[in-house]
C-alpha cells in the first residue's frame, strides 16, 4: 500500500464574477456552502457534487482524493 498525499488547498472559483481565491479545504466535514469574497455570492454544490470545493475548486475535497465517499 502507498501513501496518497492529500492536497489541503484548493483555488476556488466564483461562477458568478469569476473570482479566485485559495482555501484550505476541511478534512473532517464537507463545506457546503462559501462566500465570494468579491461579490458575496453564496455558492452551494452543483447537482451530484458532495461540496463546494468539487464543484468550484481546483482540487476535490480530500475524502474524494482518497478515493472515499465524502460525508458518509
Amino acid at each position: 500500500m502507498t501513501d496518497q498525499t492529500i492536497i489541503l488547498k484548493s483555488v476556488i472559483t466564483c461562477p458568478r464574477c469569476g473570482h479566485t481565491e485559495t482555501e484550505m479545504m476541511p478534512t473532517d466535514s464537507c463545506q457546503w456552502f462559501y462566500e465570494c469574497r468579491s461579490c458575496k455570492s453564496v455558492l452551494k454544490p452543483k447537482e451530484g457534487d458532495c461540496c463546494v470545493f468539487c464543484s468550484y475548486a481546483t482540487v476535490p475535497c480530500p475524502p474524494i482524493q482518497t478515493g472515499n465517499s465524502c460525508c458518509g
